[in-house]
């Protein structure tokens, strides 16, 4: 499992978002995030990448890189999984991975 300091930080910053409040309450996405920091490797330093057409997904796509992912599981069709893959990293769907993998 991998994450970033940089996924934790937004992870944190949307949790905030009062129309996720009736989903996830800010203590409990502390707690979560203070779970990955236990149970991930967490990556500090990503590479700066420019590859998907949403901008947003790069940081995540330099995660996979970083981290040396065999996958990236995504729900992300317009963008993520239209890549199918990033240097040795497959692109998957949840359903896909715990079908097939």
């Amino acid at each position: 499992l991998i994450t970033s300091e940089w996924q934790l930080s937004e992870f944190r910053r949307v949790s905030r978002y009062r129309k996720l409040r009736k989903y996830l309450i800010p203590s409990e996405a502390g707690n979560m995030i203070n779970g990955l920091r236990y149970q991930a490797r967490v990556l500090t330093d990503l590479p700066t990448l420019e590859v998907s057409q949403d901008p947003d997904d790069n940081p995540v796509l330099a995660m996979a890189v970083a981290g040396d992912a065999d996958f990236l599981v995504s729900g992300d069709k317009r963008d993520l999984l239209s890549l199918k893959v990033i240097e040795k990293t497959k692109i998957v769907t949840a359903r896909n991975f715990l079908t097939k993998f």
